[in-house]
């Protein structure tokens, strides 16, 4: 498997193989880390600009570990300290720093724009988040439940919540891509892009995946094996739909009842951060606002047996490091 020179701009652009292979190399690398095997001489000399329009722990500290496992160098540009959009635009900004960096990794709004940076760019561009997908978190998501179930095809994933956006869409494009079974439970205003959708089932028709759509809480988490949920509001939107969100979506909280309708066996997975306490300004300020401790995932739930999400959270480094050591030629 050769993907060196490769975009990773979406899991839609990568077949069933080449994803299983950056899984099995990500596994490879994080067994290496933990027996204190460095890896340092891949990519020893290289460096990546990390262009961070929304901020984030996870996503940040996950590339920057993995870059420096691999022997690279990083630059952090943050939204005041880089000029993409404002004074320079997308494309040129791609040009200047494929001239400096063997990578580039984006992540903030709209996909188009990770799209432009790819198309500009002489070196791979790596999606870390968009208004539209998010692959990385879809690698580490894979290799968590991997490691715990031993497979993927036939996996039964629910997605409780607003599906619209980057976690929804990206679960389902998963799903069909791996023969994975996709429900997302939820309204149908919170349904994703019809035309995704049809895309999606096209793919599902040929790996033995399936994509399926309710509003039943019930219906839609008995007997699966993996119950996963976000955020009810995004970065960058206003704090005025908090009130709508939790409205509309407080039917599709993940609590006790939601994961013992899931089973004995079924999971909890979360891409973080959560709202499920008061331990932070945001969960404070809505618990005064509008009187409630948790929100899409009750803290009961989050610290069970049956929560994975840290193990989740340490994947995104490994995963990333796959796709970092796969695009630049391990």
């Amino acid at each position: 498997m050769n993907l060196k020179g490769r975009d990773f701009l979406k899991l839609l652009d990568f077949t069933q193989e080449e994803i299983v292979y950056l899984l099995d190399l990500a596994a490879e690398l994080k067994e290496k880390k933990k027996n204190g095997i460095l890896v340092d001489h891949m990519h020893r000399g290289k460096n990546v600009a990390l262009i961070f329009e929304k901020a984030s722990t996870r996503t940040r500290c996950s590339f920057e570990v993995a870059a420096h496992d691999l022997g690279m160098g990083t630059t952090y540009l943050e939204p005041d300290s880089s000029q993409i959009g404002k004074k320079e635009s997308v494309a040129d900004t791609a040009r200047v720093l494929s001239s400096m960096f063997e990578g580039i990794e984006y992540r903030g709004f709209d996909q188009s724009i990770v799209e432009e940076l790819a198309k500009y760019s002489k070196v791979p561009v790596w999606n870390g988040l968009t208004n539209e997908f998010h692959p990385t978190q879809m690698l580490a998501d894979l290799l968590t439940i991997r490691e715990h179930f031993g497979y993927l095809k036939g996996i039964k994933l629910t997605y409780m919540g607003d599906a619209r956006y980057n976690m929804g869409n990206s679960y389902m494009v998963t799903c069909a891509k791996m023969g994975m079974h996709f429900t997302a439970c939820t309204t149908e205003k919170y349904f994703p892009d019809q035309a995704l959708i049809e895309e999606c089932r096209a793919i599902a028709a040929t790996t033995g995946g399936s994509i399926t759509f309710t509003e039943d809480a019930f219906e839609g988490t008995k007997d699966v094996d993996v119950v996963c949920t976000d955020v009810w509001v995004s970065m960058g939107e206003p704090d005025e739909v908090w009130e709508e969100r939790i409205r509309e979506l407080s039917p599709y909280q993940v609590n006790k009842a939601i994961m013992d309708n899931a089973g004995e066996t079924a999971i909890f997975m979360h891409c973080l951060p959560a709202f499920h306490d008061l331990n932070t300004g945001i969960g404070a300020k809505i618990a005064e606002k509008f009187g409630i401790t948790e929100m899409e995932v009750t803290d009961e739930v989050f610290e069970s047996g049956k929560s994975l999400v840290f193990q989740e959270a340490e994947n995104r480094m490994h995963t990333i490091k796959a796709v970092i050591a796969a695009t630049l030629g391990e």
